[in-house]
């Protein structure tokens, strides 16, 4: 298994080029046919998988650089999804910068397209060193953020008709995938880490719903949604409190999902957000079983400022109070571009060095990545 040897990861998005950038554009306003932009974004994908090979890590994704954003690809692929605003927003340090657009089921859900098995496969077809992964948003995301407004009601006559109609297109979606070969699957999960957040959980109490049932219902519904997988396929789940070119959109620890969490849902790897005060502290760890491997984004990817080799080393230490050390790894806490466009934080050297940091860290602390 995948997830038995690796100490290093990253989660998945990198900052896109400005070429590729310059030719969604193009595309966009008619100027660029359909076999340019691909060729263009093919040769992209094929840069920064040499650059994740270079760096020697363990496992390589595409960038997402087929993506509008990292839940894009998901909603874009799906028949029947429509945006609306739901409560919660973005903020940073000084301001608030608006409320997210979250998807509801306009109408019978069905895919379009295969969500992500096609990117799979080329980057299957170019990855030479490295674990090719591939992510996916995680279904309770497709709920969470608009709770009963998240489906209408004459499409979907309750909750759990509507996760009925998600688990078959993640089933669906993961049967393609298995027969592409894929053996790395991470799901991307901003919607459990948001429920630990006491402001977010007083108003999903005050829509009606229960935000510990929610876990416990999350936690079937992820399960659900992967429960044909082969058994070579390794499942990460990658837990963030929003990441929109270094805002954020909650704070609070894990406390009030760790049981679920790590006890119910059928994970392999927990990469967790752990680059700043807002994702609490390691006691939530306890409740890590053996054989699960929990990588601490320890690194901030929402800042270029780099952080110190000889605190990252004493946090993971710290951490291995609650959590056998063998059972941890290190990444940045999210990817470094859930968002495309210009107005990015971090700058590929940023990346780079970054990268290298985790690597290095990895070696000193576990003798390999």
């Amino acid at each position: 298994m995948v997830h038995n040897s690796i100490h290093a990861e990253h989660i998945g998005s990198f900052i896109r080029p400005a070429k590729l950038l310059d030719a969604v554009r193009a595309h966009k306003a008619g100027k660029l046919d359909d076999a340019s932009l691909t060729q263009i974004t093919n040769d992209s994908i094929r840069e920064i998988v040499a650059f994740q090979e270079s760096l020697g890590l363990p496992s390589v994704t595409d960038g997402e650089f087929r993506r509008r954003s990292w839940s894009a690809g998901f909603i874009d692929a799906v028949q029947g999804f429509e945006l609306r605003d739901g409560k919660l927003g973005f903020r940073s340090e000084s301001k608030v910068i608006g409320v997210a657009a979250s998807p509801y089921a306009k109408s019978p859900l069905k895919r379009k397209s295969r969500i992500v098995a096609d990117d799979f496969r080329f980057l299957k077809s170019v990855v030479r060193n490295g674990i090719p992964k591939v992510t996916i948003a995680s279904p309770d995301v497709m709920h969470f953020f608009l709770g009963p407004a998240a489906f209408e009601k004459e499409i979907y006559k309750d909750r759990e008709a509507y996760f009925a109609a998600l688990t078959a297109l993640y089933r669906e979606e993961v049967t393609d995938l298995a027969e592409e070969g894929c053996t790395y699957l991470q799901l991307d999960d901003t919607a459990l880490p948001c429920n630990c957040d006491s402001h977010v959980r007083a108003d999903v109490a005050a829509r009606g719903e229960n935000p510990d049932e929610l876990n416990e219902r999350y936690a079937r519904l992820i399960n659900e949604s992967i429960s044909n997988k082969p058994a070579s396929m390794t499942i990460a789940i990658h837990l963030c409190r929003g990441n929109l070119k270094g805002a954020w959109m909650a704070e609070g620890g894990y406390d009030p999902i760790a049981d679920a969490l790590f006890n119910r849902v059928n994970a392999d790897i927990y990469c967790l957000e752990y680059d700043s005060p807002r994702a609490g502290g390691f006691s939530p760890l306890r409740f890590v079983p053996k054989g699960k491997t929990v990588i601490l984004g320890l690194l901030s990817s929402k800042t270029p400022q780099l952080e110190s080799e000889d605190e990252l080393k004493r946090r993971i230490h710290e951490a291995a109070r609650y959590i056998p050390i063998e059972q941890l790894g290190i990444s940045p806490q999210c990817g470094f571009s859930s968002v495309g466009g210009g107005g990015q934080v971090v700058t590929q050297d940023d990346t780079r060095r970054k990268l290298e940091l985790v690597m290095s860290v990895a070696k000193d602390v576990w003798g390999h990545a």
